[in-house]
């Protein structure tokens, strides 16, 4: 478990005592940046302090694609069900099953049903 998460504003701050009860270090966006940041400033910041980012939100994996980034890594949940207690098992298996690919760069996409990775750059 190598990996640290910066929680993106669209997701809950429950995760981060989620994912610190499986192990992994979590800051939520709100603690550490100005809430209505673009999302550029939170990849920046990400990159810059080694944080992978956590997010519900589609246009981080657009924006790795179009600039063929290297980094950071982001872990994108899909679904309608976003809270911990709702797919919390999925995204730490994801967490598990993904982390080397996570901590060398990678957009991992996690759903209910099924997980996938894509290593960077895309």
């Amino acid at each position: 478990m190598s990996v640290q998460l910066v929680i993106d504003m669209n997701l809950s701050v429950e995760w981060v005592d989620e994912l610190a009860r499986h192990g992994w270090s979590a800051v939520h966006w709100s603690t550490v940046g100005d809430p209505s940041a673009e999302d550029s400033v939170v990849m920046e910041w990400a990159l810059a302090n080694g944080y992978i980012v956590f997010t519900h939100d589609l246009d981080f994996g657009t924006t790795l694609a179009l600039t063929h980034a290297t980094g950071p890594s982001v872990l994108q949940v899909r679904g309608q069900n976003i809270l911990p207690e709702d797919i919390g098992p999925v995204v730490i298996a994801a967490l598990r099953q993904y982390d080397a690919e996570l901590a060398a760069g990678a957009l991992v996409v996690v759903e209910l049903r099924k997980s996938r990775v894509r290593v960077l750059p895309l």
